[in-house]
């Protein structure tokens, strides 16, 4: 029987040659479909990073506790991890995380955020942790922080309609620091039309989550077809915390 975990989540990503591993930038995703972390589970409505939850002493935790732990175990069962391993963690009161699940890939939407954040070449990273050379690399991320809103078909995750065209692609290349990440999308006769239950990520640069928020909500705004839908209020936990 597994103990019933109060507090707030965070994801802790890593890459990991088999022996040494880097850690990516912390981040946070809201799974609940509707504001206020109402309604049913998704797969993720929006993230941010960096994550106000993972403060320094449980980042320090988490390295100590879980990740070095987690990829020494491996080594020492003679199945050595290369790749990134992405703890799910819940952080109590006490500022103590515990893993919930732990999955062998980036996270979604929380990768886009991040990749956002990265200064460094991700084909270097992947390629020194097939090589075992992960010691001789550094990450280097963007000191601004980034902001990701899921755009998603009204009505996921349960029934939902496709097909319906998409408008504002085009014009939101206009904004700076700003990226559109496509997930359940196709073309059709020429027209980008949607495809699944989340569609797009409106991601955003800002010198902090809350800049971050309003710059990512623009680009949202500047997209639509008709049965789009989003969460108005992806970074509140980052809010409540910085005021």
């Amino acid at each position: 029987i597994e103990d019933f975990l109060v507090g707030e989540e965070a994801s802790f990503i890593v890459i990991a040659d088999g022996k040494n591993f880097l850690a990516m930038a912390t981040s946070q995703d809201h799974k609940a479909r509707d504001d206020g972390d109402t309604g049913p589970n998704t797969g993720g409505m929006g993230a941010y990073t960096p994550a106000p939850v993972v403060t320094q002493a449980v980042y320090a935790l988490a390295i100590e506790t879980i990740i070095k732990p987690t990829l020494l175990g491996m080594q020492k069962d003679g199945c050595e991890f290369v790749g990134f391993l992405y703890a799910g963690l819940m952080i109590d009161s006490a500022g103590t995380p515990r893993v919930l699940e732990y999955n062998v890939r980036f996270g979604d939407p929380e990768t886009q955020p991040i990749m956002m954040r990265l200064q460094s070449n991700l084909d270097e990273l992947c390629l020194a942790a097939i090589d075992g050379q992960l010691q001789d690399c550094e990450i280097s991320w963007h000191k601004h922080a980034c902001l990701g809103v899921v755009l998603a078909e009204k009505g996921y995750p349960e029934r939902y309609n496709t097909g319906s065209k998409i408008q504002g692609l085009a014009a939101s290349t206009q904004f700076e620091n700003s990226k559109v990440f496509h997930a359940g999308t196709a073309l059709l006769d020429g027209e980008i039309v949607s495809n699944g239950g989340r569609v797009l990520c409106a991601c955003a640069l800002g010198a902090d989550i809350k800049e971050a928020q309003v710059n990512a909500y623009k680009l949202a705004d500047s997209i639509s077809w008709e049965s789009k839908y989003c969460r108005t209020d992806i970074g509140f936990k980052a809010l409540g915390k910085n005021g």
